[in-house]
């Protein structure tokens, strides 16, 4: 009866080892395939991370090239107003010189008129008198060509002030315009440089998007 009460004890205990021996091997596989899994999840954060990374550079990116194309957009609006006050200031630089030519030749006619009045008058002094009819007539005909002459030289003087202020006025348009050319250069450099950037951006997107669909899979 104690041999069979013995045997039953050793069986009992060598079913214990063995049961103990069969958790600590499972345990071990578990902790085994818990770090084999550790790298796998790093990979996994890492390209989660780098994806939350490329879409805030792209964001960023597609936001400096929009404000790049409104300022392009602003600098050729300004550029064709320019234009067009520029060549407002020619036309009226054109039309003052017309102006101004006209109204030198009208001075120039009626200084010769003076002139040949002033030899008319001295002619009819001489031959009628100072205070005859004729010479009366040559005086009056003189007065009215001086009064014209003086008129026309004020016009001419209003003229060159005119042609003046709209030549300033049009070498400033010329100067806006050349700075609207720079502007407009330089912000066409950097939206096509944020373009770059934006396709830059993008395919680092797809290269991280398709790292970590490998690395989920499990990359071998």
């Amino acid at each position: 009866m104690k041999a069979e009460i013995m045997v039953r004890r050793e069986i009992m205990v060598r079913r214990g080892v063995l049961a103990f021996a069969f958790v600590g091997l499972f345990a071990s596989g578990g902790y085994a395939q818990s770090q084999d899994a550790t790298p796998q999840q790093q990979d996994v954060q890492s390209d989660k991370k780098d994806i939350r990374n490329d879409k805030k550079d792209l964001a960023k990116d597609r936001a400096d090239r929009n404000a790049d194309q409104r300022d392009i957009n602003h600098d050729k609006g300004d550029l064709s107003k320019d234009r067009a006050d520029r060549n407002a200031d020619q036309k009226d630089i054109n039309h003052d010189r017309r102006d101004l030519n006209k109204d030198r030749a009208d001075r120039n006619a009626d200084q010769r008129d003076i002139n040949h009045d002033k030899n008319q008058l001295a002619r009819d002094d001489q031959k009628y008198g100072a205070n005859s009819a004729q010479a009366q007539a040559d005086r009056k005909d003189l007065r009215t060509d001086r009064t014209d002459r003086n008129k026309d030289q004020r016009d001419i003087n209003h003229d060159r002030t005119d042609l003046n202020k709209d030549r300033v006025d049009r070498n400033a348009d010329q100067r806006d315009i050349n700075h609207d050319k720079k502007d407009l250069s330089t912000d066409r450099k950097d939206r096509n440089k944020d373009q770059k950037d934006i396709n830059k951006d993008k395919k680092d997107l797809h290269k991280d998007r398709k790292d970590l669909r490998q690395d989920r899979k499990g990359r071998k």
